[in-house]
């Protein structure tokens, strides 16, 4: 992989993972450390609650969607600094034996303001079981460093 900078990035560019199948060990092992409540660490307990079964922690699928577009490589050997997320949704039940398929489009790329050696990237994630029903969406926004400081055709210099 080599790097990518933010005069590589194009608006509307699209990526979509592989299918990603989600196991009740996973969804279990998950609760365990990070959202222990029964829906998601439980079966039996999740069966007399809201779902009926267990389902997965949104903070898990929220991870699962962060974790395959790394290994994708969609920033290549690019430091991608997080710089927060924007209109997270859970819109549908994760549950055992669903396969999700994660895709993110670049929304906005503009000239970071206060660094100019940065872009600042947003890219709108959008998570997706089998059957096509949204289960997670969010708007992600990351700086990547430029090549240049000074403002090209993409970068607004805002």
């Amino acid at each position: 992989m080599s790097a990518r900078f933010f005069e590589d990035f194009q608006l509307g560019e699209r990526w979509e993972s592989p299918p990603v199948p989600v196991s009740a060990d996973e969804i279990v092992a998950f609760a365990q450390s990070f959202d222990p409540q029964p829906m998601h660490t439980d079966a039996a307990r999740a069966a007399a609650g809201p779902f009926k079964t267990l389902v997965a922690s949104g903070w898990h699928v929220a991870s699962l969607a962060m974790r395959e577009f790394v290994r994708a490589g969609g920033y290549g050997d690019t430091p991608m600094v997080g710089l927060g997320i924007d209109e997270l949704r859970w819109q549908a039940p994760v549950r055992a034996g669903d396969v999700l398929t994660v895709r993110r489009e670049i929304v906005e790329l503009r000239r970071s303001a206060s660094n100019p050696g940065h872009g600042i990237v947003r890219t709108r994630v959008t998570v997706r079981r089998q059957d096509g029903t949204v289960a997670m969406s969010l708007v992600s926004a990351g700086r990547v460093p430029a090549r240049t400081s000074a403002p090209d055709a993409v970068g607004e210099g805002t």
